[in-house]
């Protein structure tokens, strides 16, 4: 016969249980609910969209994330009419076209380029330093002479249009960015493949007329790019100087961490940056920023500095879309 006290025991220990198995239960149906968006790929500015496309014919046919971001920024660095990055984008103030390239796998691999010169393929050596050497980035003559051990060609980048900009500039040879015109713009994708697998790429040729031996955040891994498997990935476009001041893409990604959604990572990594600038009393009229990202579900969101950012997203969800980003100003 059963005393009071063990069914008083007995009492709360299946309440425990039935509270357990309830939170179980919710537990499966929210996760049920969110469930994970794959594959997806979002990248920068209007070529995105091109880039995109060429990335999804990898990624609709279970192939990995970095092959697919590697075969996506591809598309504008071969490009001659894309005056921001890889063949075709505008020259330092000594005439000369350098390039500055980053990617990152699932496994944390990492390669980077910087100031490299005569090649159309700044991704694609970028991706031969991570997997060829035992260094994560390599600069100017060291990476060129690199790139033409591995077969790549050696090419002259400055095509006229660019190269007639620069006579142009060198009569006044004022260096003044300005928001949203195409002297500063990245291409930089980050994907999910069917694996659940993330990659990211940033390549550009920078800011035009800067200083020969400039290198901007789009090389540096946790300031124009970074993955993290378990979280997400970010990448960042825009003034390259003020994202290196927070690292601002590893900043994205460990706001994803937190618990923030991608467009909420990617808002306060802006913030963040205009907090920075108001102290140092700098104006942010002709400042731009943006940051895209995508979490393990994903998730994907855009945030930036003021109007005219723009990102593009293909998923089987959205088919390749170039959508307007927030902005706080």
């Amino acid at each position: 016969m059963t005393s009071r006290r063990q069914f008083i025991k007995l009492s709360a220990l299946a309440s425990s249980l039935f509270a357990f198995n309830k939170s179980k239960a919710n537990e499966l149906i929210i996760n049920h609910s969110k469930k994970t968006i794959k594959p997806i790929v979002i990248s920068t500015w209007r070529f995105g969209v091109e880039a995109n496309a060429e990335a999804w014919k990898i990624l609709s046919t279970q192939g990995r994330s970095l092959d697919a971001v590697e075969a996506g920024v591809k598309i504008p660095e071969a490009d001659p009419k894309e005056r921001s990055v890889g063949y075709g984008g505008r020259p330092d103030r000594d005439g000369r076209v350098t390039l500055d390239a980053c990617i990152m796998d699932e496994y944390s691999n990492i390669g980077s380029v910087g100031c490299l010169e005569h090649i159309v393929h700044p991704i694609s050596v970028a991706r031969a330093v991570m997997e060829k050497t035992p260094h994560t980035m390599l600069v100017g003559e060291g990476a060129l002479d690199f790139a033409l051990s591995q077969g790549f060609k050696k090419e002259n980048l400055l095509v006229k249009e660019s190269e007639d900009e620069w006579k142009e500039w060198l009569k006044k040879a004022e260096y003044k960015p300005k928001a949203n015109i195409e002297n500063h713009d990245t291409i930089g994708m980050v994907a999910l493949d069917m694996n659940g697998n993330l990659s990211g790429a940033c390549t550009t040729s920078g800011m035009a007329f800067k200083m020969h031996g400039r290198i901007g955040d789009s090389p540096i891994i946790g300031a124009g790019l970074f993955v993290d498997n378990e979280i997400g990935a970010a990448t960042a476009t825009g003034h390259g100087e003020e994202v290196m001041r927070i690292v601002g893409s590893h900043t994205v990604v460990e706001l994803m961490r937190q618990g923030y959604s991608p467009e909420e990572a990617c808002k306060k990594a802006v913030e963040r940056i205009i907090t920075i600038a108001k102290n140092k009393n700098k104006s942010l009229d002709e400042l731009q920023i943006g940051f895209i990202a995508i979490n393990k579900k994903g998730e994907h969101g855009a945030y930036c500095l003021q109007k005219g950012f723009n990102y593009a997203v293909y998923s089987p969800e959205i088919n390749n879309q170039l959508i307007d980003a927030k902005h706080i100003i």
